[in-house]
Parts: C-alpha cells; sequence; structure tokens
C-alpha cells in the first residue's frame, strides 16, 4: 500500500468513515402489568374505568386486572361480566391498591391513597377545587407517578377524555331539558322539538364549545329553532361549518342575549373557561323576565355556572324552581348516564395501558408521549404540576427537566 494509501485509510478512521457493524434499535421489555379498578365510592359517581370487554383485551395481551365486587354496578355491569372477561374479582379494595396501577374516574380519598403501595401510578380525575395539601403529599410520600385524565392531550393539542365527556355532556343536556320541559310541575307541559303544525320549540345555548355544539346537534335533531351565543367569533363560525347549516348566533351582548331569552323554552349553560371560573353572563334580572316553566340546564356549574342564580344541586335533587324558571345545576352530567360514559372512558384508558406494557413501563411512554406527559402532576412522588405547587407552596420541579434527567432501566 503507497503512502497517500495508507495515510487515506488513517483519515477514515479518524472520522469515523470506516464501515462500521449495523446497529439495530433494540425495543424495550414488554411488561406485564397488573391493574386494580376499585368500587368507586366519591358521591354519586356511577361510572367505572374499564369496561368488561376492555378487560378481555388486557387480559388476552398478558396483563392482570383486580377488580372490586361490585365495581361496575352504578354503570349496569355485574361481576359476572367481568369475570367471563377473565378479571380476577376481590371482595375487598385492599389488593386492588397493591397492583402496578389504578385506575379510577373520581380521585381517590384520603382512605385510599393510605391503602396505596410505593412507587405506584395512579390515573384518575384531578378536580383541583376539592383537593386539599394533605391530599398531595400523601401521593408524594407514597413516590405515586399520578396523571390527571382530564389533562391528557392528543396530537392534535386537544383533550380527548374531556372531548368524549363533554360530548356526552352536551347530548344529555338536551334529554334532561326535554324531561323538565314536558313535566306539568316544573316544565310547560310542552314536548321539545317541532312537528307539522306546531310552533318548534326555541332553544338558547351558551357556549359554542364540544358541550355546545352536542347540544345544538341534538336540539336541531328533534326540530327545535336553536340560537348560539358564545364571544369567540371563531368558535361560532366553526359550529356553523360543522354542522354545515346558518344557524342564528351571536356574540354575547345583553340586549340580545335577554331579547332571545324572553321568549325562550330551554337554556343550555355550556360556557368554559380555561382560567378555572365561568363568567356570569345570565344576570338575576335576566332570569325574572324569562317565561314560566322555562328550563335552564347549566353544564358550566362546575366552574361556578354561568347564570347568576345558579347553585350546585346533585343527582338526587337535580332541579329548583327560581322567578317560575326549573334550575338544573348537577355538576356531573355524564355520570347521569353512566353506562355510556364509562365506553367513552375505558376506549380512552384500555389501549394505553397496551402501550404502557409495549414501552416497558409509564416511564418509557411519558418520555415518548408528550401529551400523556403534560397530564402528570406527581412523578415519582416529585410534585411537577407549577399551578399545585403556587397553591399549597408546595416545591415542584418542570417535567421535561425531570424525563430528560431520569435513568431510564437498561434496554434488554
Amino acid at each position: 500500500m503507497s503512502f497517500e494509501n495508507k495515510n487515506f485509510v488513517n483519515y477514515l478512521g479518524q472520522t469515523n468513515m470506516m464501515p462500521q457493524p449495523e446497529m439495530l434499535e433494540v425495543k424495550s421489555q414488554k411488561k406485564k402489568l397488573t391493574i386494580g379498578v376499585p368500587r368507586e365510592i366519591s358521591f354519586q359517581e356511577n361510572r367505572i374505568a374499564l369496561v368488561p370487554e376492555a378487560v378481555g383485551m388486557l387480559v388476552n395481551n398478558g396483563h392482570t386486572v383486580f377488580l372490586e365486587t361490585d365495581a361496575g354496578k352504578a354503570s349496569h355491569f355485574s361481576d359476572k361480566d367481568y369475570a367471563e372477561y377473565g378479571a380476577d374479582i376481590k371482595y375487598t379494595s385492599d389488593e386492588i391498591y397493591q397492583t402496578d396501577i389504578i385506575l379510577k374516574v373520581a380521585p381517590p380519598v384520603i382512605s385510599e391513597v393510605d391503602k396505596m403501595d410505593q412507587k405506584q401510578v395512579i390515573f384518575s380525575a384531578l378536580h383541583l377545587a376539592g383537593q386539599n395539601e394533605e391530599y398531595f403529599k400523601k401521593l408524594m410520600k407514597k413516590k405515586a407517578t399520578a396523571i390527571s385524565y382530564e389533562h391528557i392531550k392528543d396530537k392534535s393539542n386537544s383533550f380527548p377524555v374531556i372531548r368524549s365527556l363533554s360530548e356526552i355532556a352536551g347530548v344529555t343536556s338536551i334529554f334532561i331539558a326535554s324531561e323538565y320541559l314536558s313535566s306539568t310541575d316544573y316544565g310547560k307541559g310542552r314536548i321539545l322539538g317541532g312537528f307539522s303544525g306546531i310552533i318548534p320549540s326555541e332553544v338558547v345555548v351558551i357556549g359554542a364549545g364540544t358541550v355546545g355544539e352536542f347540544a345544538v346537534r341534538t336540539a336541531l335533531g328533534v326540530g327545535a329553532q336553536v340560537k348560539v351565543f358564545d364571544n369567540s367569533i371563531f368558535k361560532l363560525r366553526s359550529i356553523q361549518n360543522k354542522l354545515n347549516t346558518r344557524l342564528y348566533t351571536s356574540i354575547i351582548h345583553e340586549k340580545t342575549l335577554l331579547n332571545a331569552l324572553k321568549n325562550v323554552d330551554v337554556v343550555i349553560g355550556a360556557l368554559h373557561d380555561v382560567n378555572g371560573r365561568t363568567p356570569c353572563v345570565v344576570s338575576e334580572e335576566m332570569i325574572k323576565q324569562m317565561p314560566e316553566g322555562s328550563v335552564i340546564v347549566d353544564v358550566s356549574i362546575a366552574q361556578g355556572g354561568c347564570f347568576e342564580t345558579s347553585r350546585i344541586t346533585n343527582h338526587a335533587n337535580p332541579v329548583y324552581k327560581k322567578y317560575g324558571v326549573t334550575h338544573y345545576c348537577v355538576p356531573n352530567i355524564a355520570s347521569r348516564v353512566p353506562h355510556t360514559a364509562s365506553y367513552a372512558l375505558s376506549n380512552f384508558f384500555a389501549p394505553m395501558i397496551l402501550n404502557i406494557g409495549e414501552e416497558g413501563g409509564i416511564e418509557n411512554l411519558l418520555r415518548k408521549d408528550y401529551g400523556i406527559r403534560q397530564s402528570v402532576y406527581i412523578f415519582n412522588g416529585i410534585l411537577t404540576n407549577k399551578f399545585i405547587s403556587d397553591i399549597y407552596s408546595i416545591p415542584f420541579q418542570d417535567i421535561e427537566l425531570l424525563m430528560a434527567s431520569y435513568r431510564f432501566p437498561t434496554k434488554l
């Protein structure tokens, strides 16, 4: 070999340009998970996080599902339904809270957190307004990884779980209004909608988000005349485009809204505010001018409500009358139809748990999935939500920095 060729070979070696053995990506080893589904003990929470068919899918993929007896009873799923799909039925919740992953709908209460083992993953709603400092500190002490399903994002940067439940709430709000409008005690004794020879009902929807959209779809479907109010031109234009019809839409002007309310049959409050408090856009004076027997369904009541006369009710005593107007102000409307709502939750949870198993654990999934990562408020006992930190003065760390510095399990 000539002197020039030797120099060229040395150059290739120094710059790492010599032929190298092909390095194939090695996937994380799949992990068999134990999943616990306890019976919900929160007030009037009737839903369950996994339906029987979803349990069967998980079991068929090698995972083990422990279910507390009667956990699905309020959603009209029996223990037999779950057992036939491979669930291991437990008669106490003690073993449920010793699993790798705990699936709940409502946030765990303190007594449930006390039952938890160390370094578990828990999926549930956060419901920040109903929590306290003790709740977060106990989860941190357990070294838990806590994920709130209402904050999980998908690839379109929207909230898939909340959207599904909002769709249910929007549709259900019209059925609820129809029930009370037809009542001789609470309503006008009128059917909601319209048909030949009969003047159609008038429905006002305040809010053009997901809840508003599906309330409008349902009201139009039964033949009602619908007017939509929102302060977002984008949302008003979007709802017309999605429904492919020329709806009556308006920005929320007090005079215009009042004119619509004076002859209304049903009003749906569907405003949502990202800062946590819905603006009150219908005053008490406006309520006084509404027709006797008209019906308000305030879906926004969980954020304070958009009617001045609204106050929280529950499924046992859902309505009251004020100035002759019936008010329905139950925060958890989706729990009124728990069978349907449970399928909406389960359709999201089951594939996600399969992904956790495929990736070899929750840490690997969080590293890859930004949308789920943003819903983590405690990671291995470390608070990662700044908003919670500001409220309770608990130190927090940014989840992105934590994931960057976290030592993941060695790939096999």
